[in-house]
């Protein structure tokens, strides 16, 4: 009888081999793995590095050709050299061992030390160099994000959760249109795709049948190095940093740090933190510019209170308008007073000099001047040539000829011999007895004065006329001498 509870099977006597059963053949290797390779030191590179909640730590380690699986149990990972890391080429030693549940071997881990950088790792720091000495990193050249955007640009994976997670985020917070630019977010294709998309939604025009997107979202959700190493290309650096619309980049979980992180405007930890990065709360603008516009009503009333103590304080330190007026108005008492007595003084002072200046004015002095003169013109005029005393006396004759005529065309020259003006009411000169009506109050203008009358009759014939008295025979008018 053996101890091994599944011995290995014996070939039949007939010469036929006998049926293994799963069981048997699976707990055979793993014993035939175990007793081969019970030690072994094993060098590579580590990747999926996961910890589970039990405490045990699963991973794999790998080289440019092959990778093998690896486990650490819970007891063994405190005491490592080195804890595990995505990307650090470590040297372990452990046993090989199966896994008879799924048909897969691995190497169960005892110790770890460091070897090295991972190649993969160590080409991505010389990548990350040079594109950091190019200023693609620089802080200065990275876009501030719109405050309000009108169009958000996804470029990610049709299907899946992380396209869920941003249009539900979106809506929830800001309501605005989404564009999504599908492209595959693993794999060798996963690189160009994505540079395209960001090529493609810069290179839509603002008038365009499709609006341009006012900020962009690159976004992939969790995963080990390899299936988030698309997001490490070059080219896909390249593109996200020469995009005009500000990137925001949200691959892979927080603890994920990919190439594309390094040169977007943004970098979100997970897809849902980049929605809320690229849109403002609608309700909290909303209570926002209430409340701004509360506290600028406060404001002003604060401020209309306080300018109206400050005029009620002003207001109290001025003086009454009728004590402004008070001593202006005292004044011009005074000055009115004194008017008087100063007019009377500067007459009398007046007089006074008048007295000084008349004892030495006389006649003489405006006579003498006046014979001068006139005896200047009579010795001038005995010297006028006799053709210009005829035409002077003829001037003459043409000025009292027109004085005449000026004499007879005055309108009071009647008035002087017994007639009358008669005026309406309204001033006009009544010419006729007929327009004049019963009742009617006129002026009549007499030479030494004016009387009221009022027509009375309805007008008849005329009364006989009077005799006009006898005309006195005027005096001859003598004819003066111009000279």
């Amino acid at each position: 009888m053996t101890d091994d509870p599944h011995p290995a099977p014996a070939a039949e006597s007939d010469g036929n081999a006998k049926a293994y059963s799963v069981s048997e053949l699976a707990f055979a290797l793993k014993r035939t793995l175990e007793e081969t390779y019970g030690f072994v030191r094993l060098r590579g590179e580590l990747s999926k590095v996961t910890r589970h909640a039990s405490g045990h730590c699963y991973l794999t380690i790998k080289d440019e050709r092959a990778s093998i699986d690896g486990v650490v149990w819970k007891g063994q990972v405190r005491g490592l050299a080195v804890q595990p890391q995505q990307g650090l080429e470590v040297i372990v030693t452990g046993k090989i061992t199966t896994y008879p549940a799924s048909s897969k071997y691995q190497i169960v881990i005892e110790t770890m030390e460091p070897a090295g950088i991972g190649a993969l790792l160590a080409q991505l720091e010389k990548l990350k160099a040079r594109l950091a000495a190019e200023g693609l990193f620089a802080p200065e050249r990275k876009r501030p994000l719109p405050a309000s955007p009108a169009v958000v640009g996804v470029i990610t994976s049709p299907t899946g959760a992380v396209i869920r997670d941003i249009l539900h985020r979106i809506r929830d917070r800001w309501p605005c249109h989404v564009l999504v630019w599908p492209v595959v977010v693993q794999g060798d294709q996963a690189a160009r795709q994505v540079a395209a998309a960001i090529a493609g939604f810069n290179a839509m025009g603002s008038d365009g049948p499709v609006p341009r997107p006012d900020v962009l979202i690159v976004a992939r959700g969790g995963g080990s190095v390899e299936d988030l190493w698309a997001f490490n290309d070059e080219a896909l650096a390249r593109a996200a940093a020469a995009s005009e619309i500000p990137l925001i980049s949200a691959v892979g979980h927080e603890t994920d740090t990919t190439l594309i992180d390094f040169v977007s405007d943004r970098r979100a930890p997970t897809p849902t933190a980049a929605a809320e990065m690229a849109t403002p709360v609608l309700a909290e603008l909303r209570a926002a510019v209430a409340d701004r516009d509360s506290r600028l009503t406060r404001s002003m009333e604060r401020l209309r209170e306080t300018l109206r103590n400050r005029l009620a304080a002003a207001a109290r330190g001025l003086p009454r308008p009728a004590d402004i007026l008070a001593l202006a108005q005292q004044r011009f008492d005074l000055a009115a007073g004194r008017l008087g007595a100063g007019l009377e003084r500067n007459a009398a002072a007046h007089e006074r000099d008048l007295v000084r200046v008349a004892g030495r004015l006389s006649p003489g002095l405006l006579l003498r001047p006046q014979a001068q003169k006139a005896e200047r013109l009579a010795e001038f005029s005995g010297r006028m040539p006799p053709a210009v005393i005829r035409r002077l006396e003829r001037a003459a004759e043409q000025l009292t000829a027109l004085d005449k005529l000026r004499v007879s065309f005055n309108p009071d020259g009647p008035l002087a011999r017994g007639f009358a003006r008669v005026n309406r009411a309204d001033g006009a000169l009544a010419r006729s007895a007929a327009v004049l009506q019963s009742g009617e109050q006129v002026r009549l203008t007499f030479a030494d004065g004016t009387r009221e009358a009022v027509i009375d009759g309805e007008g008849g014939a005329a009364p006989p006329a009077r005799k006009p008295p006898a005309k006195k025979p005027a005096a001859a008018t003598q004819q003066g001498d111009l000279f």
